[in-house]
């Protein structure tokens, strides 16, 4: 294949459309990277729409962390081979709030403290630490810690979201909680987030879900509901539905896939072509070779058509089993596009705890791409594998990024970073 001529010829083949692969493209677009990005972009719709940074460490105690930069410190001295610590504290702040910034350009502005974690509600009626909330979730956090008389919301229509079990879950650290149950304005037997928030763009559709749910207010300070604050204009649902009530208004997350997972990947997929990333959603690594001399030639694959792309470098950051970067069968692990080597227990029986919840975690989900200290796949004696390819996400390996709670700050930092060094690379070349 590479003796074939490329329809596209660029700096920088993005894989992957996870949380990682879109900071790594708009990393690439602010620096003026010649990249084309490509991956089935269905990983953020299944994204809660908070950005953790740390929020549990240690694992095995489930000690709840208030300053995620502290702690990060102290994770990087006891686990050497998790990604934060190949990673500078102030570079992974740099990261982290340059995506914020990105996402507040894009009229999605998210709140935090800077230096300490937020607590904030979830659809099961459990606490969630976490760095930065989008707007539309800002206030609930704030309602909690001051106890404050609620009204939590839930649609008839809405599936896998009770207010109920959220109130009674959470009466004893919050017992101002009422919860009450509505009907959806217009809604069918059965309705799913992504629409209800779409639908509730509409004025008239804000303005009967407001009378609906004023007759209910009593003695509430605030309304809680699910993340249905609509996709693009999540400012002026917000408003508008907070000043009709007289109330402020705030969602808590609901089960994934929901709207706030959508809102990023849409914002994600509107912005970085505007900024000169070319952008191929919906499409896969079909084939790929290398070029005589170092670089890549791709061939990326949609429903109706491929291309072939010429890259001088690339960064792996296609997610783990779900996003498709890892699989697994009975003889182990592997890399699904690059046939990388994969960190990971030599045999499947150690993969897993006898107990199912062992407060440790599993071996398994530590495993994946090994890395040096350019983020560049390793092998087993720590050499890279190419000098030009580069690998960032969950399907690093040393991490454990839901017990954890570091999911989106683990994606940015390290994409941060690997595109970082795959600039310098380039620059040299």
């Amino acid at each position: 294949m590479n003796s074939q001529r490329a329809d596209i010829d660029c700096d920088l083949m993005v894989i992957g459309t996870g949380m990682a692969g879109m900071a790594t493209a708009m990393f690439a677009a602010k620096k003026g990277i010649k990249a084309v990005q490509v991956g089935v972009a269905g990983q953020l719709g299944f994204a809660s729409g908070l950005i953790d940074v740390l929020g549990i460490y240690p694992v095995a105690g489930g000690r709840v962390v208030e300053n995620p930069w502290q702690a990060i410190t102290s994770l990087g001295r006891k686990e050497p081979k998790h990604p934060y610590a190949m990673i500078q504290s102030n570079e992974i702040r740099t990261s982290v709030n340059a995506v914020l910034e990105f996402l507040g350009r894009a009229d999605y502005p998210y709140v935090c403290q800077k230096e300490n974690n937020m607590v904030m509600p979830t659809s099961a009626g459990t606490i969630k630490p976490t760095y930065a909330v989008p707007h539309t979730m800002a206030y609930g956090p704030a309602a909690m810690a001051r106890k404050e008389p609620c009204l939590v919301i839930d649609f008839k229509s809405l599936k896998g979201y009770s207010s109920r079990q959220i109130a009674e879950n959470l009466s004893r650290s919050w017992p101002g909680l009422r919860p009450v149950s509505i009907g959806f304005p217009e809604a069918a037997t059965e309705m799913y987030s992504e629409r209800m928030a779409r639908s509730l763009e509409n004025p008239r559709i804000r303005e009967k879900l407001a009378d609906l749910i004023a007759p209910h207010i009593g003695d509430a300070c605030s309304v809680a509901m699910p993340a249905l604050l609509g996709v693009f204009r999540t400012l002026e649902v917000t408003e508008d539905l907070s000043r009709a009530l007289g109330l402020p208004v705030f969602e808590i997350p609901t089960m994934l896939p929901g709207a706030a997972g959508i809102r990023l990947k849409e914002i994600f997929e509107q912005h970085l072509p505007e900024m000169g990333i070319t952008s191929f959603f919906q499409h896969k690594v079909r084939n790929l070779s290398r070029k005589k001399g170092g670089g890549w030639i791709f061939e990326v694959e949609g429903m109706n058509f491929s291309r072939l792309v010429s890259a001088k470098t690339a960064i792996v950051c296609s997610g783990r089993f779900l996003g498709g970067g890892l699989h697994a069968d009975r003889h182990g692990i592997k890399e699904t596009i690059f046939s990388l080597p994969i960190a990971q227990a030599p045999e499947r029986a150690s993969w897993h705890q006898r107990d199912m919840l062992d407060p440790a975690g599993h071996r398994v989900n530590r495993s994946g791409i090994a890395v040096d200290r350019d983020f560049r796949p390793s092998d087993s004696n720590g050499r890279p594998v190419y000098p030009d390819l580069f690998a960032a996400g969950t399907i690093l390996a040393g991490q454990d990024w839901m017990r954890q709670k570091c999911g989106s700050g683990l994606a940015i930092a390290t994409a941060y970073a690997a595109f970082n060094a795959c600039n310098n690379f380039l620059e040299k070349a």
